[in-house]
């Protein structure tokens, strides 16, 4: 499917987010600390590139899970509808859960994604978020730990795409339609 055309300009810098993604380790490795295995749960496929860097400066054992849910499919809005295409591999019953978002928008897919694994009934579940856009919330959550609050322009890059593409930026970057 063809797209406008558009430009990207630079929001967050690639040495930004590595900074932060530093002291959000070091948070959530002393929010953790003794826990006998924290279960990282990523959420498909935004959060790939940040967890990937989280779990690398967490300073705990971890394990790392996936799952998929979709409430975008190409589109730039949410459809409100939040699908899970993947589900976890493991249980996580008893366990100490930390989900990973690469954004949160209008909350309607954290939110979704945090109840179902709180049915399964973890020892503790927490929230950390690369982005979150308080501006455009529709639905009462919030993560635990957010990297930056963003204004609400739509990001790609850094693991965030548009329609497929820009996941392979190093920054996070707004999308600019030129026509």
């Amino acid at each position: 499917m063809p797209h406008r055309p558009y430009v990207i300009d630079q929001m967050i810098s690639a040495k930004s987010i590595a900074a932060r993604v530093e002291t959000l380790a070091r948070e959530i490795t002393t929010h953790f600390l003794g826990c006998d295995k924290l279960v990282v749960v990523g959420l498909l496929r935004g959060s790939f590139v940040f967890i990937a860097d989280l779990v690398r400066e967490i300073d705990l054992p971890v394990e790392v899970d996936f799952l998929e849910a979709s409430s975008y499919g190409d589109a730039m809005h949410s459809s409100r509808e939040v699908r899970i295409l993947k589900d976890l591999r493991g249980e996580i019953a008893g366990r100490d859960v930390l989900v990973v978002e690469d954004i949160v928008d209008t909350g309607f897919t954290l939110h979704h994604v945090v109840n179902l694994l709180r049915s399964r009934e973890p020892a503790r579940l927490e929230v950390c978020a690369l982005l979150d856009k308080p501006s455009r919330r529709e639905v009462p959550i919030k993560a635990t730990w957010t990297g930056f609050d963003i204004p609400d322009e739509f990001v790609v890059g850094y693991g965030i795409d548009f329609a497929q593409r820009n996941r392979n930026l190093p920054y996070i970057g707004k999308v600019r339609f030129t026509e």
